[in-house]
């Protein structure tokens, strides 16, 4: 696992703590609000249910709330304004009762208690006031009116204050998790680093030796001729320097570029002329190059990097594609205009449950022997995954009626 590879790890590992998080706290104060919402109506319905069963004439009196858990959360509003109205059957107004004095309210109140009397409902909230209805056997109604603008303002305190100490345990959260999981990458970091110039030093040096080998079997051919021995050697030695610079192409791939020496390219152009450059090995191999390139898809990559994606996927399809099949090379935009489509597929019959995201792990090859004899290293595909990524794009593999596809997106 190289730092990209890391450092995406650690994006992921934040985003998944900071959604995590979020609906903890979402839901512990949805909880909170919810439990002090229940508890201000349970003492609201409490006080109204006394202020109905004490006044005068009441038929139905309901029975006064025992003690309970709750008692030990909810405050008590006996000492808010509470007003009682007496209507008959008629609708006629036959009193008011209150434990204030207060006339520009009351007069508001039985305004209020002439519209609810036509109403259905037996309780509720109406313009900063608590109600509950009572009907009388002999027809009369009676309607308690609880004054409720400090229990509907701590109600909107609760909200705000919950709200905001929400957003402020993300922000706190994410702070937190970000520096804390930058400090636990750092060792990784520091090994991928490690690795990186381990193999870029490593293949320097196994430069030398091989060039030595090289030049010693080639003069024992010239001195004892050619033999079996010595084009095993021979074979051997192209088979090493070929994994060398591939490792050192898949460390390059890995490096991330300066975007200040991106500029705009003709990825259809480059596309065409990797495929011109094939054209010849695919008929000599006996298969048929087929394009499908759009004109005018452009990117803002390296025009190298765009050429040797291209190039992967085609010795890529070359070498596996079935005797006498087709393969096909598509580019096309996608519909932002500023990304591009890149298809490589080919004939493919045996194919079927093989595992194809396994192949862009390093060295992965799924017959061993059949990839040696090609020639193959089995980190191809590994390259042109980095070289996706680097463009923040993918690269996927999918096997269907006997055809492979490769399908690429460069951002």
């Amino acid at each position: 696992m190289n730092a990209r590879e890391i450092q995406k790890l650690r994006s992921k590992f934040i985003r998944i703590a900071m959604v995590s998080i979020f609906l903890a706290m979402f839901f512990i104060g949805m909880m909170v609000n919810a439990f002090a919402y229940g508890i201000s109506r349970f003492s609201v319905n409490r006080v109204l249910n006394r202020v109905l069963t004490s006044a005068e004439g009441v038929g139905e009196q309901e029975a006064e709330y025992d003690f309970t858990i709750a008692d030990i959360f909810a405050p008590e509003y006996g000492k808010n304004a509470c007003y009682v109205l007496r209507f008959d059957a008629a609708g006629k107004q036959l009193s008011i009762q209150s434990n204030v004095s207060n006339p520009r309210e009351a007069a508001l109140v039985e305004s209020y208690a002439v519209t609810l009397l036509q109403s259905r409902g037996r309780y509720g909230e109406y313009h900063g006031f608590y109600y509950r209805k009572a009907v009388q056997e002999n027809g009369d109604t009676l309607i308690a009116f609880l004054e409720g603008s400090v229990i509907i303002s701590t109600q909107y305190r609760i909200l705000t204050l919950t709200a905001i100490l929400w957003i402020l345990g993300l922000l706190i959260t994410f702070f937190l998790v970000s520096h804390f999981s930058g400090k636990a990458i750092e060792p990784e970091i520091h090994n991928a680093q490690r690795q990186k110039e381990f193999i870029t030093n490593a293949s320097h040096e196994l430069k030398t030796p091989l060039a030595v080998i090289r030049a010693n079997n080639e003069m024992i051919e010239l001195l004892q001729g050619e033999s079996e021995w010595t084009r095993s050697t021979q074979k051997q030695v192209d088979h090493l320097s070929g994994l060398i610079q591939n490792l050192v192409m898949i460390t390059r791939a890995q490096e991330k570029e300066n975007k200040a020496d991106l500029a705009k390219v003709d990825a259809s152009k480059l596309v065409g002329e990797s495929i011109d450059s094939f054209e010849s090995v695919a008929s000599q191999a006996g298969k048929t190059l087929v394009r499908n390139v759009a004109d005018g898809v452009q990117i803002t990559a390296d025009e190298s990097k765009i050429r040797q994606l291209t190039t992967i996927l085609l010795d890529n399809a070359i070498k596996y594609c079935d005797d006498h099949g087709t393969i096909t090379v598509s580019l096309a935009p996608l519909r932002s205009g500023k990304s591009l489509e890149l298809i490589v597929s080919n004939d493919y019959a045996a194919g079927e449950g093989v595992d194809y995201q396994r192949f862009f792990d390093r060295f992965y090859r799924e017959d061993a022997s059949h990839n040696i004899h090609q020639g193959s290293y089995g980190i191809g595909l590994s390259i042109a995954e980095s070289i996706c990524d680097q463009y923040k794009g993918s690269i996927e593999a999918d096997w269907k009626d006997g055809v492979i596809r490769f399908r690429c997106v460069l951002k």
